[in-house]
């Protein structure tokens, strides 16, 4: 039958997360990595979507392209790009496995991640060899891998001269966009006001300015700091607040990122299976100085 393109819209929202988690599924079992834990149980599937569900239709709310392919009325694939003051960057790509090699892959690619006049292209990508020959064509190239660390949380104690409170954004979303434009290269205010309805931020100031910030909750991030020597306090901090709820905490920390990963080999924190690598035109911010968003849809 004939597949035809359409741009996507918020009510196809659990038709995409369908798609993401088989086709997720299925590069988990070639690499045999753990993509989704419990993927193939109905009611783990249905609580993920819940939890997800908030997500997925902020990127469709807010996408600059978002694109579904559909075959006999299904949904058979999706992409869908972000762009935030310069940055253009592709959230998602997903194809069901039995329909990757119908040029499927290639229309939406050129439709959701078209050059545009945003400076950088960006995209968290998987280890999947044909997805990287599909973004590599598009101009973008491996920068550095990404890896999820995480532990049960204790109680950490971090001496430092920071004074960390309660997030406001409206009081601090001009400082939270200067540390972003100066980490990651550029401000997101969208993202941001999104992100803190779904986690608990945070500022961290140092003689009264704010100098980092970062969000923690069941998923956690992202985190910035002007000063990478902050991670062992800001980490400490977060993990600290996941231990009185008794709960796990993890962030998502690209592996330039010295000052954390001592953090976390230090307190003997796990890495996780599945791996990322971030890719872009060209070489841009200082993300030993960031964590990135978890799961890892964008920066």
């Amino acid at each position: 039958m004939t597949i035809t393109y359409r741009a996507g819209t918020i009510e196809d929202s659990f038709a995409v997360f369908q798609v993401f988690v088989k086709t997720i599924m299925d590069y988990s079992e070639r690499m045999n990595v753990m993509g989704i834990t419990g993927g193939n149980d109905p009611e783990i599937m249905k609580s993920l979507w819940q939890k997800r569900k908030p997500m997925f239709e902020f990127l469709a709310r807010t996408a600059a392209q978002f694109w579904v392919a559909e075959k006999d009325g299904e949904i058979i694939a999706y992409a869908r790009s972000i762009e935030h003051g310069g940055l253009q960057e592709l959230t998602e790509f997903f194809v069901l496995p039995n329909q990757q090699s119908a040029g499927v892959g290639g229309e939406l690619l050129s439709r959701a991640f078209p050059k545009t006049e945003a400076r950088y292209r960006t995209v968290i990508a998987t280890l999947d060899e044909r997805a990287l020959y599909r973004y590599m064509k598009t101009g973008v190239y491996g920068r550095f891998p990404l890896k999820y660390f995480y532990r049960k949380a204790e109680k950490v104690d971090v001496k430092t001269d920071l004074k960390i409170e309660p997030m406001q954004l409206e009081l601090h979303m001009e400082d939270i966009n200067r540390i972003d434009r100066e980490i990651v290269g550029h401000s997101r205010g969208v993202a941001h006001q999104w992100i803190a309805t779904t986690r608990d931020g945070f500022v961290y100031k140092r003689n009264g300015e704010v100098v980092g910030y970062g969000y923690i909750g069941s998923s956690s991030g992202p985190f910035a700091v002007l000063d990478d020597n902050d991670f062992p306090a800001v980490l400490a901090h977060a993990e600290s607040l996941m231990a009185e709820k008794g709960e796990e905490f993890g962030a998502e920390a690209p592996l330039i990122n010295a000052k954390a990963i001592q953090y976390f080999l230090e307190r003997k924190y796990q890495i996780d299976s599945f791996s990322a690598i971030l890719m872009s035109n060209l070489p841009f911010g200082r993300f030993e100085n960031y964590l990135c968003f978890s799961p890892e849809f964008f920066m």
